[in-house]
């Protein structure tokens, strides 16, 4: 018997380009940390869409916000201004204590915005001969899709087929401070970075790491960017993951929770010294800073600060966590995680394990074959977390060794 589910794959496969392989769940509608695919069947979210619902799905405040702007005026280019711009790049910058904010649309767009602002200020202002600047970036990245930024990547499925890669790229090991400082030369302008890297498998840092690399950054008059794209606006258990050790970099990239995951919203901040530099027809985008991405930025942000959602995060995940620290199986080698923020790596491939997940309702992402991570949406109750350990603790349990 063909089912609903059925149908809606079998669509997406026949027109489709294969570059995904999705569980074979087809999700209709969706509110809080909820979803409920074609057939009626309710999961569990803990997946996020890759951390873009901080806020939950559908939240009530967001959702109102965008439905009175699309009443209103949803696009004018940047060739006008509109009345939305001001109040979001306001908020922005009192956000990220920086002087400026330039937005944009999907995260990797921000990524390559703020690879250009690094080099243009290491040729206005370190000097740089044209041509020549480098910037440092850490193996296991992963910062978007784009040529560009798939050329620096170490992942061979997302840099193979699509080369040449883009020259003025170095790549270190990830969390060696050391191996920065070797790294630099008098043509480094930056050293962009994930605070926690997220689809390696949530791999963090050693303590005093970011200390390190701001210190270091300082001292060798080079920026420091942090890709803040999946790990702030709450997800670790601070509004940025850089505030674990109190580190201010010199550009965050923001994206994904910052629309709530209603629309596509990115920005860079930085100070004047960095994004003073762009000048107009250097640099642009037809949606990004469009009015209906800024009312639902707005009030993305808003939700995110008014429901404390980077406290209720660090509470919340850090009881998750201590649950999950119970978990035994041959093949569980870390629990590791900050925040809402957290993986299960084992010893073999996990994927039939997330697919026994998902026939129990709770959805969750394999990656890197051995690892399962986990990401709810910041507003989930302890209370509903007990729920879902207990159906991670029963998929565990049967996970044959």
């Amino acid at each position: 018997m063909t089912t609903k589910t059925d149908k809606v794959i079998a669509l997406v496969d026949k027109f489709g380009a294969h570059n995904y392989h999705p569980l074979p769940v087809a999700i209709a509608r969706a509110k809080g940390p909820f979803v409920w695919d074609v057939e009626g069947k309710k999961y569990f979210d803990f997946l996020s869409a890759y951390s873009a619902l901080n806020q939950g799905h559908n939240h009530p405040k967001i959702v109102a916000a965008a439905k009175k702007q699309l009443g209103l005026v949803t696009l004018t280019s940047r060739a006008f201004h509109n009345e939305r711009l001001g109040p979001f790049l306001e908020l922005l910058c009192r956000l990220t204590g920086k002087e400026r904010a330039l937005p944009m649309n999907s995260g990797a767009e921000a990524v390559e915005t703020a690879i250009k602002a690094m080099r243009l200020w290491g040729y206005r202002r370190k000097n740089v001969p044209e041509d020549k600047a480098e910037i440092i970036v850490c193996a296991d990245n992963f910062h978007g899709r784009t040529t560009t930024i798939v050329g620096f990547s170490s992942d061979g499925g997302s840099r193979e087929g699509f080369g040449p890669a883009t020259p003025g790229f170095k790549t270190i090991p990830y969390g060696d401070a050391a191996a920065l400082e070797r790294a630099i030369t008098q043509n480094t302008v930056g050293f962009l970075f994930e605070p926690i890297q997220g689809e390696a498998g949530v791999i963090i840092p050693p303590e005093g790491w970011l200390t390190a690399v701001r210190e270091i950054c300082s001292e060798r008059r080079v920026l420091m960017c942090a890709d803040e794209i999946q790990t702030g606006l709450g997800r670790t258990g601070k509004l940025f993951a850089c505030e674990h050790e109190s580190v201010t970099p010199d550009l965050y990239i923001l994206g994904k929770a910052l629309s709530g995951g209603l629309y596509p919203v990115s920005a860079v901040c930085a100070d004047d010294e960095v994004l003073g530099l762009f000048t107009p027809g250097t640099h642009g985008s037809t949606f990004g800073g469009s009015p209906l991405a800024c009312a639902v930025g707005l009030a993305a942000v808003k939700v995110i600060l008014d429901e404390r959602l980077p406290q209720r995060s660090a509470k919340t995940g850090a009881a998750f966590k201590r649950m999950l620290e119970t978990l035994e199986h041959p093949n569980l080698k870390d629990v590791r995680g900050r925040g809402l923020m957290l993986a299960l790596e084992f010893t073999k491939r996990v994927r039939p394990l997330v697919e026994s997940l998902a026939r129990l309702g709770l959805l969750a992402k394999d990656t890197h074959e051995n690892t399962i991570r986990f990401a709810p949406p910041l507003n989930l109750t302890e209370a509903q977390a007990r729920e879902a350990f207990a159906l991670i603790k029963k998929a565990v349990a049967a996970f044959p060794a």
